[in-house]
């Protein structure tokens, strides 16, 4: 199976990690959104990221892959099969998306992808405005959503694990650690999550390659 991207996107990420937490290998194809090549665009039309090809079918979008991902390979579930659940676990991805990531997406890209990986400039007023008035109501809600459990869904780790932490992982690129004395049940959840080997393994590479380019650009 191929995934096409970067797993600096959390949607990357989270279908990556998501397909490798399935025990299913998965070679990432280094692919930047907007990407014309023909071959890239014949699986994505609108050059989106992640992509997939998984022998003779090929997808695009991160709910998209997710959803064939668990028809095609239902065990271990990822997606819990109870209505209510599974209500809460398709919420939190779409948490992650819209609202954990729409705050994250302007500080990652104003102060890494831009000024960084694209050599434009970046609002750092913007970045400076998210993390001030946006960020703190999120994390407020996330430290209060695993208090006191392992999961953010029932007992076991789901897709909302997987999607929450995507979007935090990549934010955290560009913000400040989330830490114990402000947040201590969210930092605990994360420190879980991230040492999961499917995080731990892309994330080093994420930030080797920041580093290098922040190296070189100064």
């Amino acid at each position: 199976m191929k995934i096409y991207g970067s797993t600096i996107s959390p949607f990357v990420r989270k279908a990556v990690v998501f397909a490798e937490e399935k025990r299913l290998a998965v070679e990432l194809v280094p692919t930047a959104p907007g990407d014309t090549a023909p071959a890239f665009r014949a699986i994505s039309p609108f050059g989106q990221i992640p992509a997939m090809v998984d022998g003779d079918y090929a997808l695009s979008d991160s709910s998209a892959i997710i959803a064939y991902l668990e028809a095609e390979h239902p065990e271990p579930a990822l997606i819990p099969a109870d209505a209510r659940l599974r209500g809460q676990t398709i919420w939190f991805d779409e948490m992650a998306d819209t609202v954990i990531f729409a705050t994250g997406r302007t500080m990652l890209f104003n102060r890494v992808v831009g000024p960084l990986l694209r050599g434009v400039p970046g609002d750092a007023a913007a970045a400076d405005r998210a993390e001030r008035d946006q960020w703190p109501p999120i994390l407020a809600y996330l430290e209060q959503a695993v208090t006191g459990r392992d999961f953010l869904v029932g007992n076991g780790f789901t897709l909302a694990d997987i999607a929450v932490t995507s979007a935090l992982a990549s934010s955290l690129h560009a913000t400040a650690p989330i830490e114990a004395a402000g947040h201590p049940e969210l930092a605990r959840y994360l420190d879980r999550m991230l040492a999961r080997p499917a995080f731990a393994r892309r994330l080093a590479a994420e930030r080797g390659f920041i580093a290098k380019v922040r190296s070189k650009v100064g």
